[in-house]
């Protein structure tokens, strides 16, 4: 068995944000040259997801909405956390989306169902943070 470890790197401009990281990861699956097996990618970061859903900007949209709704960002002093930080709502928003993904890697390809992407999810920006991408498989 084969195993590929590569992080890739952001530092989304806003507070928050999603990215579209299939490319990437498929582009770490070439570069692994693992035919079969897994894909996982994390995120580094507690105030950061990974998470699989569509593409479509309406439904970021929709998720900005829900997810401000149940952990909204202000004021801040209505959460015990923010005190040195004003992020607790990043935490609690991240905690919804979810940390990570694991994909089955096909023929070298990512093995998706109808519509699914790969999103790096932005809670508390404007500064670097991580994904972990780790293959196993042969």
């Amino acid at each position: 068995m084969k195993s590929y470890r590569k992080e890739l790197n952001f530092n989304i401009p806003t507070r928050r944000g999603y990215v579209n990281i299939t490319q990437q990861v498929q582009q770490c699956i070439n570069e692994s040259g693992i035919k079969e097996g897994l894909v996982l990618a994390n995120a580094m970061n507690i105030t950061a997801s990974v998470f699989i859903n569509d593409d479509e900007v309406g439904l970021h949209h929709d998720f900005e909405k829900w997810l401000e709704t149940l952990a909204p960002e202000k004021p801040h002093s209505q959460y015990k956390h923010n005190g040195y930080e004003d992020n607790a709502d990043a935490h609690l928003k991240r905690q919804l989306m979810g940390r990570e993904v694991v994909v089955a890697i096909t023929n070298g390809k990512l093995d998706f169902g109808t519509w699914e992407q790969i999103f790096y999810g932005e809670y508390d920006g404007k500064r670097m943070k991580r994904v972990l991408v780790k293959i196993i498989g042969e």
